[in-house]
Parts: C-alpha cells; structure tokens; sequence
C-alpha cells in the first residue's frame, strides 16, 4: 500500500448559532467541498445547564442531498415528514437521504432540556450525483450498540457506519457506495485507513490530534489529501478522534440555496416553489 500525501490542511472557521458553540471546516475559505462532501458543522463541545432551551433546528427543509448526523455526547431528537421518528444516544448515527425532498426537525429531548448535560455533535452533508437527486426520502437511526466497532493492529477502533473496512461492512447502504466512520485513537495507538484510487478521501480532526508521517493535524482541522496512494497512515502519540470517509467525486456543477443543493438555478427555484406549494409535507412534523 502507498500512503497518500497531504495537499492541505483547514481549520474550521467559529460560527456560532446564538449560544450553540459551532465550528465549520468546510466548505472554508480555499475550499468549496471534498466532493461529495459538501458541508460539515461541528456543534460543541459544551455543557447545557439545566433547564436549557436546546437545540434550536425545528422544521427546516432540505433536497438534493443526504444529511449524517453523528451524536458524540448528549442525544437528538428526530422527526420529519416521512413519518421518521426517533431519538438517538451518544454513540449513535442519524443518516438521512432527503433526495426530492424532506422538512425535518432536530432537537433536544425533553429530559435533556430539563436536565443538561454534554452536548456535541457533527453534522456532514454529502451531495447526491444528478440521477439520484429526487429520490424517495429516506432514513436510518442507528443507537451505539448497532454500529460494528472494529480494532485495528495499531490499537485504534474503527466505528464503522456504511462501507466495508477489515472485511466488515456498515449498516448503512449507502446509495452512493460512501464508506463513512469515526476512529478512536488511543495514545500511542496507530491505524492504516483505505483511500482506494479515484476517491476523494473526507479527515477531520474531532478531538485530540494525529500525525500523517511528519505532519501533525490538530483539533478542529480537516485535511486535504492528494489522489496518489491508497492509504493514510495515522498515528496519535497523545490520543485522538477522527471522522473519516472516502467516496468518489461526482464531478457535477454543484447549486446551493440555503437547504436546496441541486445542479441548476432553475432546479433550486422549482425546490422553493414545491417547497411553498406544501410538497414537503408528506405527514406532519411534530414538536
């Protein structure tokens, strides 16, 4: 295997939503996407005290892509106008494929409004090819226990969402064949990551900080590989937490408006006018 070669490294900019702690890698500036991945916000770490207002995403709109949603502390409260409904742990994953076009809602649960606690989530948009942008709406909530976690040679643990690693597959099926996970690095710990050839490779620091050879990446930075090996080699002397995933590019015109991603202007306006005509609401979202 050939280790693949940093092109860039990007700190996620602060951008706050009211007194929600929020950091965005991407897109940044001197960087539009990591097709196709389009966005990720990265909501905490922090404390809520109790008796707190919670998250503040109610019913929102989206097509054209898929939402993953990943609860690293507290937990989520899901629903949406597929008749989607749950509420997901630490640990846990949210995947949905909102495609010709969902209104959902994310919340905090009643008890953790009540109570308080660590809140920290990442939230990672992934574009969906022009074929497949108004596919029926989906979803899949997956509880800790339901993702398989997978120890590497070197100590670390793979928790393995959608795609294959180590001769072990995901629960997700991914309609666009991404292979998505999160690794825990133990000090000291080590792993070798697949980064088959022709697919753009997705690597954001959540926590701690990593080394690739002789370069450091830190908390809060996503780095940019360039497409010649099949493999990042990654080390943690002091421990670390990763998001990683590959994909293939899909290399199509990408238009963004607000929570539309369509490939036209004429896509986006037909969006907002369904959108306004009610077309969303297949059942209705509840708060």
């Amino acid at each position: 295997m050939t280790a693949r070669t940093i092109k860039a490294k990007h700190s996620a900019h602060r951008d706050d939503i009211s007194d929600l702690i929020t950091r965005r890698p991407v897109p940044n500036r001197g960087l539009d996407q990591v097709d196709p991945f389009l966005f990720l916000n990265h909501h905490g770490p922090q404390l809520y005290k109790a008796g707190n207002n919670g998250l503040p995403f109610g019913p929102h709109p989206h097509r054209g892509f898929e939402t993953v949603t990943f609860i690293l502390e507290g937990s989520l409260a899901h629903m949406d106008t597929g008749g989607h409904e749950s509420v997901i742990h630490a640990g846990g994953v949210q995947w949905m494929t909102a495609g010709s076009g969902l209104i959902h809602a994310e919340l905090s649960p009643p008890e953790f409004k009540r109570d308080g606690g660590d809140m920290e989530i990442l939230q990672l948009w992934v574009n969906l090819p022009p074929e497949l942008k108004m596919t029926t709406p989906r979803y899949t909530g997956l509880q800790s226990p339901d993702i398989p976690s997978i120890e590497a040679d070197g100590g670390a643990k793979l928790h393995l969402v959608s795609g294959a690693f180590d001769g072990k597959s995901g629960p997700v099926v991914s309609l666009t064949g991404v292979m998505m996970s999160m690794v825990d690095l133990p000090p000291g710990g080590k792993i070798t990551l697949p980064a088959p050839k022709g697919r753009n490779v997705f690597f954001y620091v959540v926590r701690g900080a990593v080394s690739l050879g002789d370069t450091r990446a830190e908390k809060f930075e996503l780095v940019e590989f360039s497409d010649d090996g099949d493999a990042i080699e990654v080390s943690a002397p002091d421990g670390g937490y990763l998001l990683y995933g590959h994909a293939d590019p899909i290399g199509a015109p990408v238009v963004a408006h607000g929570p539309f991603v369509m490939n036209t202007e004429a896509e986006i306006r037909q969006a907002i006018v369904d959108y306004q005509a009610g077309k969303f609401n297949r059942e209705p979202v509840n708060t």
